[in-house]
């Protein structure tokens, strides 16, 4: 008799966020990723529904990396009776404590959905009392016919791609795959051969700027800003895209191609999770590892003020301009840069970059949109400073670099399952896979289960 898995969609679907699969195979019953849908508002109702599972039923948590898009619920597993295990790379579980204990500040705050009882301090610590840590390519037996294993996805520091492999039949489950080469971390595994995929697809029906481009962006936007005696903020995402421009602006402040002047690091999360990156130098590629053997302050530079406090936050509009300011969030939703926002848009001087996706609904995708005037922290104001777009600081593969990551395996792969982007994207980069190579991939809807011959 054939062996069988299963696989239901239970997040991602129709949405960049909120990554939640279940995969049955051999009696296990294991999710990957339980990250909370970003949107509107931080606490959507969505993320507060029951589980569609028992997650007293689940064996075991695999983590693909510590973005709370992928782990923002697991106080909320923990809550409903999960105790099973969590896996993850090392990297990923030193992340994902202070990227957890920075969302239980935020929505510990809300009582319309009793998230004070859901994101406290025992719940966290009850999940790190179930989670370990691996490398890249340990195998980790799960039974006698099904084994797992991580895979470099290139995204974020310690990001991985999910391999199962149940009796000789390999499934793999990207995670979310990074915009290789990096700056800082090695270029995403190559993969060859796989018998079903399940792919991210947030760029999956554009392209990004070359890097080249994307840098020379970078200069002008700062000189432009400059010139005209502005203040530059920059709404950006603590984990990751901090530690790249703060790793980017190092190289251009040093080599004198931008004019000295303050940049603030206002984001004390982001001031955190740099001092983890410290720690896991090993995992950055040979070109970051070479320069920090030359200079071992590669997050630190002539002007750069970490601003921890928010008294210190607070005194940054005191200081005259020209300016730079990096701020969370990366999405203008919540965090530090929505004080800076609502000081500094008004003004034709001052510019907005952003330099990441920005969810449908999010300030920021409104801003990036042309609104002219934006309600932030429940206050109207008017958008007067120029917008810029960089979209080459993505962590996310655009459409061409998903379909040369399919490619690769393109001899194997039997059935390809497009999710976590908004629909038009995933349906592009669908009719995109099936007209350059000929394979079965569609979108699936969420909640529907697939069995996969094994």
């Amino acid at each position: 008799m054939q062996n069988t898995a299963k696989i239901t969609f239970h997040g991602g679907i129709g949405s960049a966020t909120g990554a939640n699969f279940l995969f049955e195979a051999d009696g296990k019953k294991i999710l990957v990723d339980c990250g909370l849908t970003q949107g509107i508002k931080l606490a959507d109702d969505v993320n507060w529904a029951p589980f569609p599972y028992d997650p007293k039923e689940i064996d075991i948590l695999f983590i693909s990396h510590a973005h709370v898009d992928h782990i923002g619920r697991i106080p909320k597993l923990i809550a409903e009776g999960f105790r099973g295990k969590i896996y993850s790379t090392m990297p990923t579980r030193a992340l994902s404590l202070p990227m957890l204990e920075d969302t239980m500040a935020i929505l510990a705050k809300n009582t319309d959905f009793k998230l004070d009882k859901i994101y406290t301090p025992e719940n966290i610590k009850i999940a790190f009392g179930l989670w370990s840590g691996y490398n890249y390519h340990e195998k980790i037996s799960l039974t006698p016919t099904l084994e797992a294993s991580f895979k470099n996805a290139g995204h974020i520091l310690g990001s991985a791609m999910v391999l199962f492999i149940y009796n000789g039949k390999k499934i793999l489950f990207s995670g979310d795959l990074g915009n290789s080469p990096s700056m800082l971390l090695r270029d995403t595994e190559k993969i060859t051969d796989v018998d079903y995929l399940v792919v991210e697809s947030v760029y999956g029906d554009r392209n990004h700027e070359s890097r080249d481009a994307r840098r020379k962006f970078l200069e002008e936007t700062i000189e432009d800003n400059y010139k005209r005696k502005g203040t530059l903020i920059i709404p950006t995402f603590s984990l990751e895209r901090s530690q790249e421009l703060l790793f980017e602006l190092n190289s251009l402040v040093e080599n004198h191609r931008i004019p000295i002047m303050p940049i603030f690091l206002d984001s004390p999360l982001a001031i955190r999770l740099t001092e983890i990156f410290k720690q896991f130098k090993n995992y950055f590629n040979e070109d970051a590892q070479r320069a920090l053997s030359v200079d071992k302050h590669l997050f630190n530079f002539p002007g750069l003020h970490s601003t921890l406090h928010s008294e210190e936050s607070r005194q940054i509009a005191t200081v005259p301009n020209p300016k730079i300011v990096i701020a969370g969030s990366g999405m203008s939703a919540g965090g530090r840069i929505v004080h800076h926002e609502r000081h500094y848009l008004p003004d034709p001087n001052n510019t907005l970059l952003l330099t990441g996706y920005q969810s449908v609904g999010t300030p920021g995708r409104l801003i990036q949109e042309g609104i002219k005037t934006v309600k932030i922290s429940g206050e109207y104001i008017q958008v007067r400073a120029h917008i810029v777009t960089i979209s080459g600081y993505s962590g996310h593969k655009d459409s061409d670099g998903l379909l040369n990551f399919v490619l690769n395996m393109q001899d194997t792969v039997k059935k390809i399952f497009v999710v976590m982007g908004e629909l038009k994207s995933s349906m592009f980069l669908v009719q995109k896979l099936r007209d350059n190579i000929g394979i079965d991939a569609y979108a699936p809807e969420a909640g529907e289960s697939v069995v996969l011959e094994c």
